[in-house]
């Protein structure tokens, strides 16, 4: 090949290399910053992140609730915030706080604002009862919590474990479905009532 031949095609070369090499700089500039991380199996990336995620439930101007998260994802399609690293504070009618609930992580549904709550989940109350499972969800609209893992309910020394469990957040009632097992202090307080099955 002559070498009048090769200088339009070293040039077209060259050109190609350097466009790439542009296109190269270019992503490179844009790998800094926040990036969204996929959510599950599914993949999806959430609409929006936060760190320090807060948000408390009224009813006529009292506080019901109040959720903390060191971080939340916002899934808007899903109607759906999950939460890390969360606690709930519990209130009473009094307004004062009644319990606390903490657990590794947890899911918030916006338009009912149920909640699930999952991984080392402890509630504990200002009464002195302890409430401990892996999982529980807990129904706004009937303030009511339930889990369908063991739970193991106690205090003063004595326990209370079974299956099916439901009761209030502030543990005033509660009840176990099954596989209801009881172990009481000496001198303790009764933590089953007479005729209630494994109901405080």
């Amino acid at each position: 090949m002559a070498p009048d031949t090769l200088r339009p095609l070293a040039r077209t070369l060259l050109g190609l290399f350097l466009a790439a090499a542009l296109i190269g700089l270019a992503g490179a500039g844009c790998s800094g910053g926040k990036k969204l991380s996929a959510s599950g199996t599914s993949g999806e990336l959430p609409d929006s992140e936060v760190e320090d995620f807060t948000v408390t439930e009224t009813d006529s101007g009292r506080t019901q609730w109040t959720l903390f998260a060191k971080s939340a994802a916002t899934y808007t399609a899903r109607d759906l915030v999950t939460a890390r690293t969360l606690r709930i504070d519990f209130f009473g009618t009094d307004g004062k706080k009644s319990s606390e609930l903490v657990a590794r992580e947890g899911e918030l549904y916006q338009r009912t604002h149920d909640m699930l709550a999952r991984g080392n989940v402890v509630l504990q109350t200002t009464e002195g009862w302890r409430m401990s499972t892996e999982e529980l969800t807990f129904s706004n609209q009937r303030n009511l919590i339930h889990s369908d893992r063991l739970v193991r309910v106690e205090k003063e020394g004595s326990v209370l474990e079974g299956v099916g469990f439901q009761g209030d957040p502030n543990l005033e009632h509660f009840e176990f479905r099954e596989q209801v097992r009881a172990t009481v202090r000496p001198g303790a307080a009764r933590i089953v009532s007479p005729g209630q099955k494994g109901a405080r």
